[in-house]
């Protein structure tokens, strides 16, 4: 079950009872194999997997992804997207607002009651826009701290706004991207648009054209 998603419908759900040791018969009598690893194994596959988070009747926030298998073992249960994850988020009037999307990604839970914790990730060609500013970041691996409501990352960042280009390394922001913060940015510019001519800055930490 995805935390903070209560109203996920799994299409069909694949339990995995494979015995423990299994036995090969040949010529020269019983041979035992190798034992299978039940923790390699998925206890859940969900295809077109789709859920979605709500408050008072507002739609916040809807999680899509083509396949979603989820492995349990001793210490920790996780689920896990190999095909692609997209999570779409709204604002307070129910607008979309962000979209963060990936190659692949990771939700694992560790611990139980008050010592559980959740951790989001995701790698490979991972995209978040912002809509409504006309932002764009992308970068190769992203944390996201539901709790928090944060996402961020010590990868390389590129981050395009109306405003000019950025990159650098190491990124924290809300959630939504709305206040995104490159942390050591590098080799920028902005763009100022003035009587249809353009002008390029170079800034080591810019930040957006100065109003006079």
């Amino acid at each position: 079950m995805l935390r903070g998603f209560p109203n996920i419908r799994f299409i069909y759900m694949v339990v995995t009872a494979l015995a423990v040791t299994t036995f090969v018969i040949s010529c020269k009598g019983e041979e035992q194999s190798e034992p299978v690893d039940l923790t390699k194994i998925p206890v859940q596959s969900v295809e077109g997997m789709s859920a979605v988070q709500t408050k008072d009747g507002i739609l916040q926030m809807r999680m899509e992804a083509k396949l979603l298998q989820r492995f349990k073992n001793e210490t920790e249960s996780f689920e896990l997207f190999p095909e692609g994850f997209d999570v779409y988020a709204y604002n307070e009037e129910g607008m979309l607002e962000t979209q963060i999307k990936s190659d692949i990604a990771k939700h694992t839970v560790t611990g139980e009651g008050k010592n559980k914790v959740e951790k989001w990730e995701a790698f490979g060609n991972v995209v978040i826009s912002n809509f409504i500013k006309g932002e764009r970041l992308e970068t190769d691996t992203l944390y996201w701290d539901r709790e928090q409501g944060r996402i961020y990352t010590h990868c390389f960042v590129k981050m395009y706004t109306p405003q000019g280009f950025m990159q650098g390394y190491g990124l924290d922001s809300d959630e939504r991207a709305r206040n995104a913060n490159i942390l050591k940015p590098f080799d920028s510019y902005g763009i100022i648009r003035s009587d249809s001519t353009k002008r390029y800055i170079d800034t080591v930490n810019f930040i957006g054209p100065k109003r006079m």
